[in-house]
């Protein structure tokens, strides 16, 4: 499960790490919630081969034969281990393949006395993180457009499942391409979708703030405050 994710990266160093086309300008968000607009890099056809392309989308994924919206539950994650089974998922997994990028995410620990103890999980040392995801164009009765995402999931490394036994599918630079490929006449590559590897995550417990706080973040504590 992932829940919570935080951007806060400067744009252009998200630009530059990504490699997109557009130039957008956003500020850091510190507790990304569901529902709310996250960014997402998708990968086009175009003349000159394919190039990678920043939009947003609602972090809740609906797929193209949702009915009734309200009725519909909100599909923030899709389970790497089935995402292929899924008829929710199955155009989006050959088409709409995307990055989500992150600086890091939240779980929270169940205590055996008093409230669940937040974590935030992040790359060692810092750094981007490209989460693994899939977007879909969701036509209402009305007929307007709203661009949906989700997170896949995948099981939890060696140290992270200390906290929670499921992670985000974390794909690595070199690897973007291939997640990322338009191409529909070859088969997604599924075999990218796999836990981090050991040591590449640290985590650490931080304040309860985490659970009020929407997006400016200056009481989300850092490894020094902790």
């Amino acid at each position: 499960m992932c829940g919570r994710f935080a951007i806060t990266s400067p744009p252009e160093a998200v630009r530059a790490f990504f490699g997109y086309a557009e130039h957008p300008n956003f500020p850091p968000r510190y507790n990304i919630a569901p529902t709310q607009p996250i960014p997402i890099i998708c990968a086009r056809r175009e003349a000159e081969g394919a190039t990678r392309h920043f939009q947003l989308a609602r972090w809740g994924f609906l797929p193209g034969f949702v009915k009734d919206v309200q009725k519909f539950p909100l599909i923030l994650n899709a389970r790497a281990e089935t995402l292929a089974e899924k008829p929710s998922f199955r155009a989006a997994l050959r088409r709409r393949r995307c990055l989500v990028p992150a600086d890091g995410w939240y779980e929270w620990r169940a205590n055996l006395k008093g409230p669940k103890t937040p974590f935030l999980f992040r790359r060692a040392g810092g750094g981007l993180l490209a989460f693994a995801g899939l977007w879909e164009t969701f036509i209402d009765p009305s007929g307007a457009e709203i661009d949906t995402a989700c997170i896949v999931t995948t099981m939890a490394n060696g140290a992270t499942a200390a906290i929670h036994d499921r992670m985000p599918a974390l794909i690595e630079r070199e690897d973007f391409d291939a997640w990322l490929d338009p191409d529909e006449t070859r088969p997604p590559r599924l075999n990218l979708l796999r836990p981090a590897a050991e040591g590449a995550i640290e985590f650490f417990a931080i304040g309860a703030a985490v659970n009020r706080v929407a997006n400016d973040g200056p009481e989300i504590q850092t490894p020094a405050d902790c």
